[in-house]
C-alpha cells in the first residue's frame, strides 16, 4: 500500500521546512516540501527524473522555480499591471517593469499547510495557502488548495482550487523541470509530441503579441513527434529572441475537460511522460539558461537544455489581452483545473 511521511528539511525565514515523501507500491517516490509547494524529487526505478536542489538552500535564493508553484498568477503580466471590472490594480513588477510568476513573494515562498492522506491506489498530499488581500498587488482574500495525488501507476495528478472573497485573477501551475533520461543530461534528442497547431508568439520581453499563429511550417510544429534539438536553434525570430523554446503552445480542443496534449519520450532509456490537463495552454520552456546563469543539485552551475518545462496555463498576460480567454475568479466561483503527468 502507498504510504506518506515526512521528516525536517532545514529553515527558511518563513519557518521549518518539512519534506513530504510519497511512495507508491512499485517503490517511485515524489518529494514535495512545504516551501513553495515544490516538488523536490520523483524517483522512477532509482533514476530522478525532475531538476532541483539537494537542500534547501538553494530555494531561498535566486533560482528558477524548480518544481514549484507559481502564482497567483503563473507567467508573465505586461507593465505590472491589468483592470478588472473597470479597476485598475497595479501589480509587483519583478522582471523588466513586468510581473512574473506572482511577484518577487509569490506562492513559491510561501510555507504551505499540508495534510497526507492514503489510498489502496495513491499517497496524496493536500497543501493549502490563503494568500491575503492585495498581496503583490492582487485583489481578494484567494483560499488556495493544491492536490498532488501519486499513484501506482507512476502518475502526478495534480488538481488546483481556489476560492475568492473580491473579483480577482488567478492561473496557478507547477513548473517542475522534466529530466527524464535521469541524472540531468541534455534533452536535446528526446523526442516530443504536442497537440497544438497554434501557439502565442512573443516580443523581446516575452510578453505575447495576442496572436495565435499557425505552427505549421515553423519550428513549433511538434504535431508530429521530433527531436527537442531538431530545430531548437532555428533561424526564426522567435526562436532567437528565447534562445530555443519559451513559448505558450494551444492545446487543441480546448473544452474544459481532461485532454492528453504531451508526449516526451527518452530514445536512450525508452522513458516516457504522457501529460493531460483541463487548461488551455502549455508554456513549453527548454532550460535556455546561459552557462553559470544558475545552479541546481548541490550547486552545480546548470547547463542549458538539461530539462523541459510543460507548465499548463491560462495564457500568458491574459488579463490584459482581448483575444485570450479570462483568468478571472469571480466571487462565489471556485478556480478548478487538473494536470496529469505519468511516467512510463
Amino acid at each position: 500500500m502507498p504510504t506518506a511521511t515526512q521528516a525536517p528539511w532545514g529553515d527558511t525565514p518563513a519557518g521549518p521546512v518539512e519534506r513530504h515523501t510519497l511512495t507508491n507500491d512499485r517503490g517511485n517516490t515524489l518529494n514535495v516540501l512545504n516551501y513553495g509547494a515544490t516538488v523536490q524529487s520523483i524517483r522512477i526505478d532509482g533514476q530522478e527524473m525532475v531538476l532541483g536542489y539537494t537542500s534547501i538552500a538553494g530555494y531561498l535564493g535566486k533560482y528558477p522555480y524548480y518544481g514549484a508553484l507559481v502564482g497567483r498568477y503563473g507567467n508573465r503580466i505586461a507593465g505590472a499591471r491589468f483592470t478588472l471590472d473597470g479597476t485598475t490594480y497595479p501589480l509587483d513588477a519583478n522582471e523588466n517593469g513586468n510581473q512574473l510568476h506572482g511577484g518577487s513573494v509569490g506562492f513559491n515562498r510561501k510555507l504551505w499547510q499540508v495534510e497526507p492522506s492514503t489510498t489502496e491506489d495513491a499517497a496524496i498530499l493536500t497543501l493549502s495557502y490563503t494568500s491575503p488581500d492585495g498581496e503583490m498587488g492582487f485583489p481578494g482574500t484567494l483560499a488556495v488548495t493544491c492536490t498532488y495525488t501519486w499513484t501506482n501507476d507512476d502518475a502526478l495528478h495534480i488538481q488546483y482550487t481556489a476560492t475568492t472573497d473580491r473579483d480577482t485573477i488567478v492561473n496557478l501551475t507547477n513548473h517542475s523541470y522534466f529530466s527524464i533520461g535521469g541524472g540531468g543530461g541534455s534533452v536535446l534528442d528526446q523526442v516530443l509530441y504536442l497537440d497544438a497547431d497554434r501557439y502565442t508568439p512573443v516580443d523581446r520581453e516575452q510578453i505575447p503579441t495576442g496572436e495565435n499563429e499557425e505552427v505549421t511550417a515553423t519550428p513549433f510544429d511538434f504535431r508530429t513527434p521530433k527531436a527537442v534539438g531538431q530545430d531548437i536553434a532555428a533561424d526564426h525570430p522567435q526562436i532567437q529572441l528565447a534562445r530555443g523554446y519559451d513559448h505558450n503552445f494551444v492545446i487543441n480542443g480546448h473544452d474544459g475537460s481532461l485532454r492528453e496534449f504531451a508526449l516526451l519520450t527518452d530514445p536512450a532509456s525508452g522513458r516516457k511522460l504522457r501529460c493531460w490537463t483541463t487548461k488551455p495552454g502549455v508554456q513549453l520552456f527548454t532550460t535556455n539558461f546561459q552557462p553559470g546563469e544558475f545552479t541546481v543539485g548541490d550547486g552545480a552551475p546548470i547547463e542549458p537544455h538539461t530539462g523541459i518545462c510543460l507548465e499548463t496555463q491560462h495564457f500568458p498576460d491574459s488579463p490584459n489581452q482581448p483575444n485570450f480567454a479570462t483568468p478571472a475568479l469571480k466571487v462565489g466561483d471556485t478556480y478548478n483545473t487538473t494536470t496529469v503527468y505519468r511516467f512510463e
